[in-house]
């Protein structure tokens, strides 16, 4: 099986050359990082100090096996009472992938992970937004073959961003199906 950068380079940039009419190879939109976030502040809301340290790192470690690079923990910038959080209190976690570890990522999600999911139909095209980048949503991290089902102390979802150089959602559209994401009809 080809690699998905070899793929970029030999297949997809003189596709996207020849459909979109690009005279320069440097001009031919790319994949420039992929980052992945999710919140755990309504998971941990409730919980008392210990309870909330432990789904805290169960959550990180699980996002680190997942892409192969440590998380960053977010904070929350300002108290909010409705919400029952503090200025300062982790919230949420992001992970951003550059270069190998990010066609490492996609080749993963693509090959692996999407297919696997239940009741996945494809892409729809409304992810993409106007400047031709992708965000889709995984609402059970589990489905990933690198975390075991019965050994995940919390189940949590989290959101993929595919950040591009497009200049619009048609460019980003077809670089993205020409990498090989199922997209729908």
């Amino acid at each position: 099986m080809i690699a998905l950068k070899e793929r970029y380079n030999k297949e997809v940039v003189p596709g996207m050359m020849e459909k979109l009419g690009y005279k320069n190879r440097m001009a031919v939109p790319k994949i420039e990082k992929v980052v992945i976030n999710t919140g755990f502040g309504k998971m941990i809301s409730i919980k008392t100090s210990d309870e909330k340290k432990k789904t805290i790192s169960a959550i990180l470690s699980d996002l680190a096996a997942i892409t192969g690079q440590k998380p960053v923990l977010t904070k929350a910038r300002k108290s909010v009472s409705g919400f029952k959080i503090r200025r300062g209190v982790p919230i949420g976690a992001v992970v951003v992938l550059r270069r190998k570890m990010m066609f490492d990522f996609l080749e993963r999600l693509i090959n692996v992970t999407l297919p696997r999911s239940r009741d996945f139909q494809g892409i729809n095209k409304k992810s993409v937004d106007k400047s031709g980048n992708l965000t889709i949503a995984i609402k059970e991290h589990v489905s990933f073959s690198e975390i075991l089902p019965e050994k995940a102390k919390v189940i949590f979802g989290f959101e993929i961003t595919v950040v591009t150089t497009a200049k619009n959602k048609q460019e980003g559209l077809e670089l993205l199906r020409l990498i090989g994401f199922p997209m729908k009809k």
